[in-house]
C-alpha cells in the first residue's frame, strides 16, 4: 500500500509545475487536486507566471480619475468625463479623501459652465436643423403669383395694420412694423394693388436711446423713398423701471407706411383679407 503524499511534497510538486509554465488547471488535474482554495494553499506566496500577465488597458483612466478625483471632482463628473462608470470611479478612488463640500458660488459657476458646453455643442446642431426646415419649406412655397401675393398681403395687413373700430371709422391704410423683410413684402402687395410709390408716407418710431440718426438712413435706404416722403421721426422716451429687449446694433425702431387717399384701398383689403380667411374657413 502506497503511503500518502505530504502536504510539503504535493506544495514542492505545485511550485514546480508552476514555475515550469503549467497552468492552475493542469496542476489540479496532475496532483488530483479538486478545491481552488487547496490549491490557493499549495501555491501561496509564488507569483504568477509571465505569461499570465496581460496589460490593463484602464491603467491610464485609472490615474485619470485618481487625478480628477484630487482636483475635487464627484463620481458623477469624472464618469461622464472618463466615458466609464461610476462603480469603476469609485472602486478606483475611494481610498482617496473625500473633497470638501463646494461653496454655492462654486455649484452655480460649475452648473453655468455645464450649461455653456453643451449649448456650444447644440446650437450648431439645431441651428442646422432649423435652416434645413427653412429652406425646404421656401421651396415648397417658391414665386408667388400676383393673386397669391394680394392674398398674403392682405392678410399680412389685417394682422398688422390699422383697421376700422366700431367707435371709429376711418378707412386708412397704415401699416407698421419693425422687420424689414415684412415690410418690403408689404411694398410689394401695394404694387400689386396698384398703388406707386409716391402714394407713400413714411415715419419711424423708435426709443430716443437709439441711434436715431442710424435708423432714419436704414429705412430710408431700405424703403428707396424720397427724403421728403419720410416726416418727423417719433422718438419713444426711455422708461428706466421697464427692461427693453429690442436693444443692439440691430435695433432701429419700427416704420409706419401710410397710403395717401386710401378709402378705396382699406375697403378693397378688408374684402380680400375676409375672402381669403372665410374660404380658408370653409375649405376646411
Amino acid at each position: 500500500m502506497n503511503s500518502p503524499i505530504s502536504a510539503d511534497s504535493r506544495r514542492e510538486q505545485a511550485i514546480a509545475l508552476r514555475r515550469a509554465g503549467r497552468s492552475r488547471r493542469e496542476i489540479k488535474e496532475i496532483l488530483g487536486v479538486t478545491s481552488n482554495a487547496t490549491l490557493d494553499k499549495l501555491l501561496e506566496g509564488e507569483p504568477p507566471p509571465e505569461w499570465t500577465r496581460r496589460p490593463r488597458a484602464k491603467d491610464d483612466l485609472h490615474a485619470k480619475a485618481r487625478q480628477l478625483r484630487e482636483q475635487g471632482l464627484g463620481y458623477n463628473q469624472i464618469a461622464a468625463e472618463l466615458g466609464v462608470s461610476k462603480s469603476s470611479i469609485s472602486l478606483w478612488v475611494r481610498d482617496l479623501p473625500r473633497p470638501e463640500r463646494l461653496s454655492y458660488e462654486e455649484c452655480c459657476k460649475r452648473i453655468a459652465e455645464g450649461v455653456r458646453r453643451y449649448w456650444a455643442t447644440e446650437r450648431p446642431h439645431r441651428e442646422a436643423q432649423r435652416e434645413a426646415a427653412r429652406a425646404a419649406a421656401a421651396a415648397e412655397i417658391g414665386a408667388l403669383t400676383p393673386r397669391e401675393l394680394l392674398i398674403g398681403g392682405a392678410i399680412a395687413y389685417w394682422c398688422e395694420g390699422a383697421k376700422n373700430k366700431s367707435y371709429h371709422r376711418h378707412d386708412r391704410v397704415i401699416f407698421t412694423n419693425s422687420d424689414p423683410v415684412l415690410i418690403m413684402f408689404f411694398l410689394r402687395f401695394l404694387n400689386a394693388a396698384g398703388i406707386g410709390r409716391n402714394m407713400l408716407v413714411y415715419r419711424v418710431y423708435i426709443h430716443e436711446t437709439a441711434d436715431v440718426n442710424g435708423a432714419e438712413r436704414f429705412w430710408l435706404g431700405l424703403t428707396g423713398a424720397d427724403p421728403t416722403q419720410f416726416r418727423r421721426t417719433a422718438i419713444k422716451r426711455h422708461q428706466p423701471r421697464t427692461v427693453r429687449k429690442n436693444v443692439g446694433a440691430d435695433y432701429r425702431g419700427c416704420l409706419r407706411v401710410e397710403v395717401r387717399r386710401s378709402v378705396d384701398l382699406y375697403r378693397r383689403i378688408d374684402g380680400w383679407a375676409h375672402a381669403a380667411m372665410n374660404g380658408a374657413a370653409d375649405a376646411s
